[in-house]
């Protein structure tokens, strides 16, 4: 790993905890109904997720460029490279390494789904980039989540899933790779346990309250998470900002869920 990857990397995990704390504002084509949910107010989600004081925060390109510059240097940027649909009706790469580096980014996500007759495609897309970030010590941070093609494709969690998701990470040579949680404290700790590079949770799928989300989160890190990038869960709960100063206790000062709820008037 060279310097400016260990630059941008120390970014991300600035905090003296040694976790991140992200945001994921970057949910595009996946949720159909732009009218609805919390994120029907692009600018205002940003602007509610910021005012909790994350890490960083995993965006879209596009959205990024006119969004991003009244915030930059408060939080680290991530370009979300990756747009697809569970079912494969959308797979395109929307983003580069160089682009990444024109934005001012300290790395470039890549979203990919697993399993189904389009894995292949998807494996190579974070090979390519890897390879592509190397010229420009970008690192790269792998979403992966696993689908099973006997339930219509849905993204699922098990834990020999999640399992296969972050070895597809780590063996494409991503540095981070973002996956769901299991559920399962035993089984997510080995997995985390083998892995050579930072395991970070993903926040979804939307659990039913708040304090479930933030349950789940405090679990993941206990068994050796690095931290969450939290979309849903996060601007999904009511007061997006209060939800992000809980989750953010949680992640950073390891809070009690309860007590982090409590404090953050969530």
């Amino acid at each position: 790993m060279g310097l400016g990857t260990k630059v941008r990397l120390s970014r991300l995990f600035s905090n003296p905890s040694g976790n991140l704390f992200g945001g994921a504002v970057d949910h595009f084509v996946g949720y159909g109904n732009v009218r609805e949910g919390g994120l029907a107010d692009l600018p205002g989600a940003l602007r509610r997720v910021m005012a909790g004081g994350p890490d960083y925060i995993s965006i879209q390109p596009g959205a990024a460029r006119h969004l991003w510059s009244e915030y930059a240097g408060k939080a680290a940027l991530v370009v979300q490279a990756g747009c697809f649909t569970a079912d494969d009706r959308i797979r395109q790469l929307i983003a580069t390494p160089e682009d990444a580096v024109r934005y001012g980014a300290d790395a470039l996500a890549v979203a990919i789904p697993v399993r189904g007759n389009t894995e292949g495609e998807y494996i190579r897309w974070l090979t390519d980039t890897v390879n592509a970030a190397a010229r420009f010590e970008m690192p790269v941070i792998a979403h992966i989540y696993p689908r099973d093609f006997s339930n219509g494709g849905k993204i699922v969690f098990t834990p020999d899933e999640i399992a296969y998701a972050v070895r597809i990470g780590y063996e494409a040579g991503v540095d981070v790779v973002k996956v769901g949680y299991t559920g399962d404290f035993a089984s997510f700790r080995d997995t985390v346990a083998t892995c050579p590079i930072p395991v970070v949770i993903a926040g979804g799928p939307k659990m039913e309250t708040l304090l479930g989300a933030l349950v789940q989160t405090s679990d993941a890190l206990r068994a050796g998470a690095r931290g969450a990038v939290v979309g849903r869960n996060l601007w999904g709960h009511g007061d997006t900002t209060r939800a992000a100063r809980a989750f953010k206790a949680v992640i950073h000062d390891g809070t009690a869920p309860e007590e982090a709820l409590a404090a953050a008037g969530a």
